[in-house]
Parts: structure tokens; sequence; C-alpha cells
């Protein structure tokens, strides 16, 4: 499980590498898309069937090995279609990334989430992703989130990608956690760094929206309030329009009468 969404997570950031360095969102006949559906496929089946399914056997072998391996080798051809990509140059000066920097520096932010991930839960003695996988891939995940989001905005504004992110808080808690030997249990600490990781997340894409929408001059989930007993200004109009058309009718009608009356005298 580990294995399989930290890969999907690696595959989507590394697509959005691509895109910061060369310019241009590149898709492939087997991508990000077709790991992270097939990813899905596999936690649904573990989901109805139980874990327990993935060890069984055919012809021998285990199944897990044979979506392990597959995994393995086509996130690998997946991979070296994006590095040969990053690692031809940018179309920046020099061949730099679109903002000016240089192609390898958005190893480091994501770096920064995939190497703490690994070695908390390798150095974990209450077993804190065992006893909590879900939550400690989501937990990770939003601040994955949060990275990839800000290398999506870097590309879009061509701005340069700052190295460190309050995301990295939660992982940050849990590192020192450990290193002053569980002063509180993981399993709080854990929830703790997800609810954080979480709200920021939810805070920085909320800003960006609010951003965007005010520079664009639209609302964002917002309707105009309408006060009670005044109508509209077009509802005004209207009403005004038609009230003068039908006076004007009552006019003519009125003088033609006249004119008729005066032809009959």
């Amino acid at each position: 499980m580990f294995f399989q969404c930290f890969c999907a997570m690696t595959l989507f950031y590394c697509a959005h590498w691509q895109t910061y360095v060369s310019g241009t969102l590149r898709f492939g006949k087997i991508d990000v898309t077709e790991a992270q559906i097939i990813i899905m496929g596999i936690h649904v089946i573990s989901g109805i069937f139980g874990a327990s399914i993935w060890k069984s056997k055919i012809g021998g072998i285990e199944i897990w090995y044979v979506v392990a391996c597959s995994t393995i080798v086509l996130g690998s051809m997946s991979l070296l279609q994006i590095f040969s990509v990053i690692l031809a140059g940018g179309v920046g000066k020099n061949g730099s990334t679109v903002a000016g920097t240089s192609v390898l520096s958005p190893i480091i932010p994501f770096s920064l989430i995939l190497v703490p991930a690994f070695i908390i839960s390798q150095k974990s003695t209450e077993g804190v992703f065992e006893m909590n996988p879900s939550l400690y891939i989501v937990t990770f995940g939003m601040v994955a989130a949060k990275v990839t989001n800000r290398l999506v905005v870097a590309h879009m504004t061509k701005s340069e990608l700052e190295y460190f992110d309050w995301g990295l808080l939660g992982p940050f808690m849990l590192f020192l956690n450990q290193y002053f030997n569980n002063f509180l249990p993981e399993r709080i600490v854990l929830f703790g760094a997800a609810a954080w990781c979480t709200f920021d997340l939810i805070k920085y894409c909320s800003q960006v929206c609010v951003e965007i929408c005010n520079h664009l001059n639209i609302e964002l989930f917002k309707i105009t309030p309408q006060l009670h007993g005044v109508q509209p200004s077009g509802a005004k109009e209207e009403h005004n329009n038609g009230a003068s058309h039908v006076h004007n009718t009552s006019q003519q009608h009125r003088k033609q009468n006249r004119v008729s009356r005066r032809n009959n005298n």
C-alpha cells in the first residue's frame, strides 16, 4: 500500500515537474492517469476480497509480486520519459525552467516529503504506519498535494518554487516525536499532523481561488443579496416602460374618440 500510493504521488509530481521545465504538459500512452486508475482498482479489490487475496499464488508466484513488478516496470518507463525531457534542458535562459531556475530544483520539496515518510514508517517503535496505514498515507498525501499545487501555480505564474512549505510541519511533528523517544503516543501525533496538513491544504487552495477571482473580478460562491421590498433595477425599468406604454395607448384612444365625435357632429 505504501509502495503503490507513493509511486502514484511521485509520478504525478514528476509529470508537473516536467511541465515546469519544458513549459508543455505532455501525455504518454501509459501515464499518471492510468497508474492512478490501476492503484484505485487494487484498493477496490482489496476492499472487496480482503488484503489476503494478494497472497494467493498463480503458478507458484504470489499475485502481489506480479502487481509490484508491473508497477515498477510501467513506472520506470514513465519516469524515463519524464526525465529525458527534464535533463534535456528547459525553455528558460541557459536551459533553465520557465521561472529561470535550475531544472533539478523541484526535487527538493518532494524529497522533504518522500524521505521522511519512509524513514518515519521504518523507525516507528509503535508501528505507526502498520496500525494506521490509511491515515498515514492521507497525511503525507495532503502535503504532497500541497507541494504539487504549488508547483502547478509556479508553472502558470512562471515564478520560483519555494523549497519550504508550512505543510511540512506535520511530518516534522512525527519526526520530533520519534527523536525524543515518543514523548507522545505516535497515533495522537499522527492525528494532529493529519489535521494540520488538511487545514493547510484547504487554506492554500482557498487562498489561490480567492486571488484568481479578485484578479478576474468574478464571484466565488457568492450571490448578491436581494433586499426585501426593493425591486431590482431591471424590474423597475420594465415596470416603468410598461406603464408608459399603457399611458400612451390610452391617450391615443382618447384622441381617436374625440376626432370621431367631432366628425359625427
